[in-house]
C-alpha cells in the first residue's frame, strides 16, 4: 500500500505544481503582440552618370537654288526695211538699208542718210531732229556705232528725262533709229532737249548738249 500512496502523493504533487502555473497564466493580462516591423522600401540605387541632355540643332536652312542670270530684254525693236511705224501725234517712222525715213501730220516726207559719209559709224553717236507745235514736240534720230546700244535718253531745261524707243533693221547692224514725244517748248527763251545714248550695262556712249533759243524768237 505505502507503494501505491507514494505514487498517488506524487500525482496530487505533480497536479499542485501544476496548477498554479496555469492560474497565473489565467490572471496574466495578454501581452499584445507587436506587429512585426515593416519593411523600409529600397533605396533605389543611384543611377549611373549620364551623358547631359543636348538639344536638337536647328535645321540648316534651305539654301535656294542659284538661278542663271536673266539677261536684260533687248531694248531695241527690230522692224523690216520699209516698215511703217506708228510714232504718235501723226507722225510715221521707217527704216531702209540706207538710214532713216519719217514723215510727219501734214504728210511730208524727210530722210537723213547712213550712208553718204556724214556720220562716222566707227565710233558711237547720236544724231537729233525736231519739230512740233503746241500740241507737242516730236523728237527722233539716229543712233550708230555700236551694236550694245541700251537707251536713248532726252532730258530737258528742267532735268526732266525722257527715254525714247529704239528701231534697227534685222542682223544687228551699228546703227538704227529713235523717236520720242514731249510737250511743247516755247520759242521765247525756251530751249531744245539735250540727247544721250548709253549702252546695256548703262555706260554714257554719246551726248548731245541741250541749248537755249535765243531770247525773240517765235
Amino acid at each position: 500500500m505505502k507503494k501505491y500512496w507514494l505514487a498517488a502523493a506524487g500525482v496530487v504533487a505533480a497536479v499542485a505544481i501544476a496548477a498554479p502555473s496555469a492560474v497565473g497564466a489565467s490572471a496574466q493580462t495578454p501581452t499584445a503582440t507587436r506587429p512585426a516591423a515593416q519593411a523600409k522600401p529600397a533605396t533605389p540605387a543611384k543611377h549611373a552618370a549620364q551623358a547631359p541632355t543636348v538639344a536638337p540643332a536647328d535645321p540648316a536652312p534651305a539654301i535656294a537654288p542659284v538661278k542663271a542670270a536673266v539677261p536684260a530684254p533687248n531694248p531695241v525693236r527690230t522692224v523690216r526695211a520699209g516698215q511703217r511705224v506708228d510714232a504718235g501725234q501723226g507722225y510715221t517712222v521707217w527704216l531702209t538699208r540706207d538710214g532713216k525715213h519719217w514723215s510727219g501730220p501734214d504728210g511730208y516726207e524727210n530722210f537723213r542718210s547712213v550712208v553718204d559719209g556724214n556720220i562716222d559709224r566707227s565710233q558711237p553717236g547720236v544724231s537729233h531732229q525736231s519739230e512740233g507745235d503746241a500740241a507737242g514736240v516730236f523728237h527722233s534720230g539716229l543712233f550708230y556705232g555700236t551694236r550694245d546700244v541700251g537707251r536713248v535718253e532726252l532730258t530737258d531745261s528742267a532735268g526732266r528725262k525722257t527715254v525714247a524707243t529704239l528701231l534697227a533693221l534685222p542682223g544687228r547692224p551699228d546703227w538704227g533709229v529713235w523717236y520720242a514725244s514731249t510737250g511743247p517748248v516755247d520759242g521765247n527763251g525756251g530751249g531744245s532737249h539735250g540727247v544721250s545714248l548709253y549702252d546695256r550695262g548703262g555706260k554714257l556712249l554719246a551726248e548731245l548738249p541741250r541749248f537755249d533759243f535765243p531770247a525773240g524768237r517765235g
